[in-house]
């Protein structure tokens, strides 16, 4: 028998699972623009402290921004969802025969037929929820958002500043401890290693193969990295040098 505290824990488990997406494309999101940042700094020649500078600022706005964008996309996501469930009471209300004439139709393309079609019919328009609910599944091809808008917004935040800052990682350390060394080298393979992480991650939750969606976000990782690496190395030489 599951005790309360395996039944707190699979719950808290299914909790995040299903945020899961927003996490994964968030970090995706969070490691690149932040590498590219690095790599543009890099490439320009600039001091480790501007590196750590823009590096932040960037973390923290774009992941603000970001974070934003998917709270406002998933409350208008429920808004447009509430909107035509609306409308579909009123038509009930007040087109009754035509949305009776539209579930007929709707099940009679899946097969149904004779006095079977016209059971399914009055069952289904028996109950003005369940009328409603299959015109929105059925007819518009809508299904209610169950993710909080504001814990998407959360989890794509959390998500973008935990992986995206391990590209400053060592330049915090040897900002802190004199790490000597080449930084951009070691934030490259710290970073590479956060790819491959969230690539697998990725194909956990598109389900293709994990070595596609890996190869996918090291390849998107590093042509983002060499575009701000090669702008920086030119305008370093066009402004500076």
């Amino acid at each position: 028998m599951e005790s309360h505290s395996d039944t707190e824990n699979r719950m808290h488990g299914e909790r995040l699972h299903k945020y899961l997406p927003e996490f994964v494309y968030g970090g995706i999101d969070g490691v690149v623009t932040t590498f590219a940042v690095v790599a543009g700094a890099a490439g320009a020649n600039l001091d480790q402290g501007i590196v750590l500078i823009l590096g932040f600022a960037n973390l923290i706005a774009d992941g603000f921004s970001m974070s934003v964008g998917a709270f406002l996309s998933a409350k208008s996501t429920k808004a447009i969802y509430q909107k035509h469930r609306a409308r579909e009471y009123w038509e009930i209300e007040n087109l009754r025969e035509s949305e009776v004439e539209e579930v007929r139709e709707i099940y009679r393309q899946k097969g149904f037929e004779g006095e079977l079609l016209e059971q399914v019919v009055a069952k289904i328009t028996q109950s003005k929820d369940r009328w409603v609910d299959t015109m929105m599944k059925e007819e518009l091809e809508m299904i209610p958002e169950q993710k909080s808008p504001f814990r998407i917004g959360l989890a794509t935040f959390i998500s973008f500043i935990i992986v995206g800052l391990l590209p400053l990682v060592f330049y915090v350390v040897s900002y802190v401890s004199d790490l000597s060394g080449n930084l951009f080298l070691y934030s490259s393979l710290l970073t590479l290693a956060a790819f491959t992480a969230i690539g697998v991650a990725k194909s956990y939750v598109t389900e293709t193969s994990w070595l596609k969606a890996v190869g996918e976000t090291i390849l998107l990782g590093v042509i983002a990295a060499v575009l701000a690496y090669t702008v920086g190395d030119l305008l370093e030489a066009w402004l500076i040098g």
